[in-house]
């Protein structure tokens, strides 16, 4: 049988005739996987069901979106994918979804039985049996369809966006994108919710606030046929897996089984080193996708083929235009979606996987359009005076931002093909696609470069993972020996593998992998990207916009260059108390886990020093006369720089927040933790008593004749003061941080207590701390105005960004 995936498929076209199963005329027949019938004059669907207990999946998914991306419910979202099965009830079919987290993987149906009713089914929907024949059945398929199959009113009421319900009243059948082809049956609904709008959100998306209408899709596919051979899953591969437990497993191995997911792919000629494939796995792109938009995502997504080449396929991954009127959502088609919404926002790439052996069925990547837009501005805000002599001198800006564009296709599109992030990659040259590229922006001669800002191809560690993922074994290989192989000569190579949790900044604790950093060290980039901003801050000028654009634009482009370092510093952060470790295996002779280097630690903290320098927070008085008041018609948002004074440009509040952003993260409890932990298990290293002790002195005992300087200076201080008292209270911190924090403040106290003169704000700081000895208890942080939005808007949806 072919596999389901690539078929073309055809539709069969909708015929009026008389249906004798059901007694009534002028019915449209629609034939395919399922056969179903549509009755124009009561606007229902009824489907034919011809085998019951068999499985088959169902999948459903957003075809029309709200366009938000806070809210979360994009255009061409898929929702989740289920086995379910037809069983027949008295006068019912009940439509069962049996559990797939617990089964028995045997041969016994005994044994089999014993696990599914240990653990609860679930029973999705009740249908009549409205009329049977020759053991075909023919259901109302209707109200299973016009219901909210997405959680649309949950989502909304959790994100306290209003109560809405579902309006029969003003919800209908899609015929127009409707259809049933020979191993799918799609079906899609026009779907109302009536309430009232509380959140922002929504009132700023729905032209009538209270009525949201959206289309939800419902696919039911023919599950793949058993030639697709599941493969383990490897902690050191970088690949996403299904997992489940098996109880039909021996005593002495594991009952918990991990399969990668993947799709299915195979060589013509097995034997042969170069080989096409059976069928080649193709994406296509949204039509809707505008130029040059268009051919950077071909370009992007095309990369991949350079690792399938690696392995000996031949054209084995392609990438097309979707044929004209064929859906996105139909599950034949791999599909990469140009996504519109209000806001700037996460991309993401979701797949629908067959849950018994994690084979991909259907890759779904959905594209934020909002986000190029955020790259040419931070091209805009790096560049010399882009807008000197003519304002058309947009190309500079503009190829820099398809530059990412084509990466964050290659990066999405690889969640798609069963890929996680490595947030590790940078160390070895920008190994991955799958990590958060940040610009790699150079100085030459005093100007800001853009060669080489974005890689250009696929990464050496991305073709590990298609090898680890797609390899196509002779018959009779050791599959388990041949992958150990390319995980082992990887390992040789000097790639490393580290994921999320692992590269976050405010819990993870990896040495080595951050999110939008560069560099084989965190801290050594960090100088280089100051010095960059340094030059870049020095040129910006007025010629940073074009002409007739009000100032107030120019602020929102120099906020990009003036947080441009934000994420280095992060990484940066995440070396002091660090850990460097894989995700070992025995028997692979990796490193399991030691702490960062002291001599590394200590170097890192001298970088993070000068992020709380005033002569890098201070934004220069030159460029400040550029920011005026905001103009009419355009106000400040979260994109923009938060102010303190009113409507006008606040700069302190600015290096305010800089500092805070590094000091949130410095002095994590977790991180304070693992600083006392290493110290405690090796006297030389950096202690958390050294690290205070160095920010109070480059802090409290800093002085500036300037008064602009020292001024930006007190805004560090108490940002710093506020970090360390929470410190000293924090119940996520061990008892021996609070005291070694509560130590440091009365140090601060001793600093400060020769320095009492009533001009000065020592007087202060010390009420402060009185205040806060006298009820640590009531301690709140005093927040710095929020830093605005950097990363995409919102949460990580599906495979991340």
């Amino acid at each position: 049988m072919k596999k389901f995936l690539l078929i073309t498929g055809f539709l069969i076209f909708p015929l009026v005739f008389h249906a004798q199963i059901l007694g009534k005329t002028g019915l449209q027949k629609f034939s395919g996987y399922f056969d179903f019938y549509y009755d124009q004059k009561e606007d229902k669907i009824y489907l034919e069901v011809k085998e019951l207990d068999s499985e088959f999946l169902y999948v459903n998914s957003l075809a029309r979106g709200l366009g938000s991306n806070d809210i979360g419910l994009d255009r061409g979202q898929l929702g989740q994918e289920r086995i379910v099965k037809f069983k027949r009830a008295g006068n019912k079919l009940l439509m069962v979804q049996p559990n797939q987290n617990y089964r028995a993987v045997t041969t016994n149906l005994m044994e089999k039985n014993s696990v599914e009713e240990a653990f609860a089914q679930s029973v999705l929907f009740g249908f009549k049996i409205e009329d049977e024949k020759d053991d075909r059945f023919v259901i109302d398929l209707t109200p299973f369809l016009i219901q909210d199959a997405h959680g649309v009113a949950n989502i909304l009421k959790d994100k306290n966006e209003g109560d809405y319900k579902l309006d029969g009243s003003k919800s209908a059948l899609e015929l127009a994108r409707t259809k049933s082809f020979p191993l799918n049956s799609e079906f899609e609904a026009i779907i109302t919710f009536s309430g009232r709008a509380r959140g922002r959100n929504i009132r700023s998306v729905a032209p009538t606030n209270d009525v949201i209408t959206v289309n939800m899709h419902h696919s039911f596919v023919k599950l793949p046929d058993d030639g697709y051979k599941p493969r383990e899953f490897d902690p050191r591969s970088g690949m996403i897996f299904i997992n489940f437990m098996d109880y039909a497993t021996p005593v002495h191995d594991p009952i918990m089984k991990r399969y990668i997911t993947r799709h299915r792919l195979e060589k013509k000629n097995p034997n042969s080193a170069v080989s096409e494939a059976k069928e080649p796995i193709v994406y296509y792109l949204d039509p809707g996708t505008p130029e040059p938009v268009r051919s950077a995502l071909l370009d992007g997504a095309k990369w991949w083929n350079q690792a399938y080449e690696a392995i000996g396929f031949k054209d084995a991954f392609q990438v097309k235009m979707l044929p004209e009127g064929a859906d996105p959502l139909d599950c034949r088609y791999n599909v990469i979606q140009w996504v519109h919404r209000s806001t700037r926002g996460w991309s993401y790439g979701a797949s629908v996987v067959d849950p018994r052996t994690g084979e991909i069925i259907k890759g779904h990547v959905s594209l934020g359009s909002l986000r190029i837009r955020q790259d040419f501005l931070i091209a805009q805000a790096l560049l010399n005076k882009p807008f000197a002599e003519r304002d058309d001198n947009y190309q500079p800006m503009l190829e820099m931002a398809l530059a990412r564009i084509r990466q964050l296709s290659a990066h999405e599109v690889g969640h798609t093909l069963g890929f996680t992030h490595n947030f590790a990659s940078s160390v070895n040259d920008r190994a991955s696609v799958m990590d958060y590229p940040h610009p790699m922006v150079t100085e030459k001669g005093g100007e800001i470069s853009f060669d080489g800002a974005y890689d250009t191809g696929i990464g050496e560690w991305d073709k590990v993972t298609v090898a680890y993922a797609y390899s196509d074994f002779v018959e009779g290989t050791n599959e388990h020996a041949e992958l150990n192989k390319i995980l082992d000569k990887a390992s040789s190579d000097g790639l490393r593998f580290i994921s999320d949790s692992d590269a976050r900044a405010a819990g993870g604790a990896h040495a080595y992998a951050h999110l939008w950093d560069n560099g084989k060290n965190a801290g050594g980039e960090l100088k280089r990207l100051l010095k960059v901003r340094k030059i870049a801050i020095s040129n910006f000028s007025k010629d940073n916009i074009r002409n007739g654009d009000p100032f107030s634009m120019l602020e929102d482009v120099f906020v990009h260059l003036y947080f441009f370092h934000r994420y280095q510093a992060e990484a940066t952060t995440k070396m002091i108390g660090g850990l460097d470790y894989n995700y070992a295996v025995k028997g692979d002779g990796d490193l399991i886990v030691k702490p960062l280097d002291s001599k590394d630690q200590k170097s890192a903290l001298e970088a993070i020093l000068l992020t709380l320098d005033p002569e890098h927070l201070a934004i220069p008085e030159n460029i400040l006369r550029l920011f005026p008041p905001r103009a009419y018609g355009y106000n400040r948002t979260r994109e923009s720089f938060q102010s303190e004074t009113g409507v006008a440009f606040d700069p302190l509040s600015a290096a305010s927040t800089a500092s805070e952003f590094t000091l949130d993260f410095l002095l994590h409890p977790e991180r304070a933790n693992r600083l006392f932990q290493q110290q405690t298990l090796e006297s030389g290293q950096l202690s958390l008593d050294d690290v205070l002790r160095t920010l109070i002195e480059n802090s409290f005992q800093k002085k500036y004749k300037e008064s602009y300087l020292q001024e930006v200076q007190h805004m560090v201080n108490v940002n710093l003061l506020n970090h360390i008292m929470d410190l000293a209270v924090n119940d996520k911190a061990y008892f021996q941080v609070n005291a070694i924090a509560y130590a440091a403040l009365e140090d601060v106290e001793r600093k400060l207590t020769g320095n009492l003169e009533p001009q000065s704000y020592s007087r202060h700081y010390k009420h402060i701390i009185d205040q806060f000895k006298e009820n640590p208890d009531k301690f709140k942080m005093v927040r710095a105005p929020k830093i605005p939005d950097g990363s995409p808007i919102g949460t990580d949806l599906c495979n991340f960004n």
